[in-house]
């Protein structure tokens, strides 16, 4: 089940989340964000050069989409990181599943079985539970910026789904991501503060960063791009459940009856859409033959 390497990317971009929390001591988010992409840029270059591949495209306009919508989802997410309550940011920027689901069938007019969409409904209402968001009066502003985080998340991933229609390779999408992320990051960087140095205390952070950011880029793409968008999008909250995991045995922080709830909602979730794709699959085979 090619959705199933969502969970591969949501283990990733957990540990990338462990690597971000400990280089915001060093780091200031937009750094860690243009590190990020600057080193999916690269890698995936060297990538292509060896295997005497070539980024050229016939379908740069997408591509471009792709990466600006993926920037400014990313931005938008740390801004209101920095401005709202962690568990209040995460919720809103996870908004994504649902709206890709209305865009999925509005725009590619792709049609999907009842069950994905309650596994989604779930999943969100699980992650509900596990990070349980609240905000003060004042907030409005910066929970709006991170809903519309989520939406451009969403925007992003259906412009995925259609780079792989069209044939696109994983590496390539991700290489285009990385250098209109780079470019956007780096403009950020140089409107809101300095940079920091690079030391021999903290490179290995970056380095973590950039590496597990990148991988859970290649599997998220995959996902996408040869899944099934909604079942891939249910999978996607497993990154909740990985960084909580990892939170927890980091950082030694205890978690409440009604979190641990949410964490077997978010599983739950997970099983109904896996089943739902391998019935699918399943009739598929069935009527092929």
């Amino acid at each position: 089940m090619t959705s199933s390497w969502m969970l591969v990317a949501g283990f990733l971009f957990a540990a990338m989340g462990v690597f971000i929390k400990l280089g915001a001591e060093h780091f200031d988010a937009a750094e860690l964000a243009l590190y990020r992409s600057l080193f999916t840029l690269v890698a995936v270059a060297g990538i292509v050069a060896v295997r005497g591949g070539t980024v050229r495209t016939p379908h740069l306009g997408l591509h471009l989409v792709r990466g600006i919508v993926g920037a400014v989802s990313l931005i938008g997410y740390f801004y209101a990181i920095t401005r709202l309550p962690l568990a209040t940011a995460q919720t809103l920027n996870y908004t994504s599943p649902l709206f890709l689901a209305i865009a999925t069938t509005v725009v590619l007019g792709e049609r999907f079985s009842g069950w994905l969409v309650f596994a989604i409904a779930l999943g969100f209402g699980g992650v509900a539970m596990l990070l349980q968001p609240t905000f003060a009066a004042g907030q409005e502003g910066p929970a709006l910026v991170g809903l519309f985080s989520g939406v451009f998340a969403a925007w992003a991933y259906l412009s995925v789904r259609t780079l792989g229609r069209l044939g696109e390779p994983d590496w390539r999408v991700v290489f285009w991501f990385g250098a209109v992320g780079t470019v956007l990051c780096l403009g950020w960087q140089a409107l809101t503060g300095p940079f920091h140095p690079i030391t021999g205390a903290n490179w290995w952070i970056l380095a973590g960063v950039g590496l597990t950011g990148t991988l859970a880029q290649l599997a998220m793409t995959r996902a996408y791009r040869l899944g099934n968008t909604l079942v891939a999008s249910a999978l996607s909250y497993s990154t909740i459940v990985f960084a909580t995991i990892f939170t927890y045995a980091v950082w030694g922080d205890a978690l409440s009856p009604l979190a641990w709830a949410g964490m077997v909602v978010i599983v739950a979730s997970g099983l109904v859409a896996m089943r739902v794709e391998k019935k699918e699959q399943v009739e598929e085979a069935g009527f092929e033959s």
